[in-house]
């Protein structure tokens, strides 16, 4: 089969479920390609993968016998097609995007927290679990990118947290970890990682009295500062300018980066009270 791939929300960070499918593909036989859309032929089957809801859907005429579309932007919140488990839990083909010494993926699904703001609950369940273990997508590469939802609120916290540091691999999470939950052991385990980054969320000004002594634990237990850690602050959807300056200058005075994360950002125009 010739198989084409539309990564429709462009290419600016690797779509997993398409270089899962080309993997899958390719171990079946099949070509497999970048959908080009001015070709002679017609393919014998185009996946198209959308991550963001805002994302615009691909304008042009799909030329293929068959079309599978996927992914969170173009379902949630109905649900939709999901990967078969033998292609879910395949290595994934980097050479799709040219990727050779970053590993890509997740080691658990859900979150307990079941945030308004957040689609994690409804699109992958009110539990952390366990779905993964790190040799599923990494094979010896310098980084790790990881994209968990929440992986210290999983009961396998440390055999993963394990895996991790045993990798010796630079590991950043891409995520807002929840530092509401984090205690000294689990702050010890990310300090003996090869951390390149670390990303916390202070999505809720109510949390202000829980968040700032876990934060100032944190820093006490690695000694990190803000080249290692930045501070998701979530803006635009429930609290103040004052709420929100008040939580950029704690997350400063602790040492650490705070990083404005805008609710319904692509909604927002020029101008606009970005607080509503």
């Amino acid at each position: 089969m010739r198989i084409g791939l539309i990564d429709v929300d462009g290419h600016n960070f690797p779509n997993l479920p398409l270089m899962k499918l080309s993997a899958w593909h390719k171990a079946q036989g099949d070509s497999v390609e970048f959908y080009f859309p001015f070709t002679q032929y017609d393919y014998d089957r185009v996946y198209m993968s959308k991550v963001f809801t805002f994302t615009p859907d691909y304008e042009h005429h799909v030329h293929a016998k068959e079309v599978r579309k996927g992914g969170t932007g173009y379902y949630y919140p109905d649900g939709g097609l999901e990967l078969p488990d033998e292609v879910e839990h395949i290595y994934p083909d980097y050479s799709l995007y040219g990727i050779t010494d970053t590993a890509y993926g997740f080691l658990t699904r859900g979150c307990p927290r079941g945030c308004d703001f957040c689609i994690v609950k409804d699109k992958e369940g009110r539990r952390s679990r366990k779905i993964a273990d790190l040799s599923e997508f990494w094979n010896g590469q310098t980084n790790v990118e990881l994209c968990d939802p929440n992986m210290f609120a999983c009961p396998d916290w440390s055999d993963l947290a394990g895996q991790l540091i045993e990798s010796r691999a630079t590991i950043d999470f891409n995520q807002g970890v929840d530092v509401r939950i984090m205690t000294e052991e689990k702050a010890d385990h990310i300090r003996r990682m090869k951390v390149k980054r670390i990303h916390f969320a202070f999505d809720r000004y109510e949390d202000l009295n829980l968040v700032v002594p876990k934060l100032k634990m944190f820093k006490e237990v690695t000694n990190w500062s803000r080249q290692k850690v930045t501070v998701y602050v979530l803006v635009n959807y429930n609290t103040t300018l004052e709420q929100d300056l008040e939580r950029v200058y704690t997350i400063r005075d602790i040492g650490f980066t705070p990083y404005i994360m805008i609710y319904n950002k692509w909604e927002t125009r020029q101008g606009d009270d970005v607080r509503k």
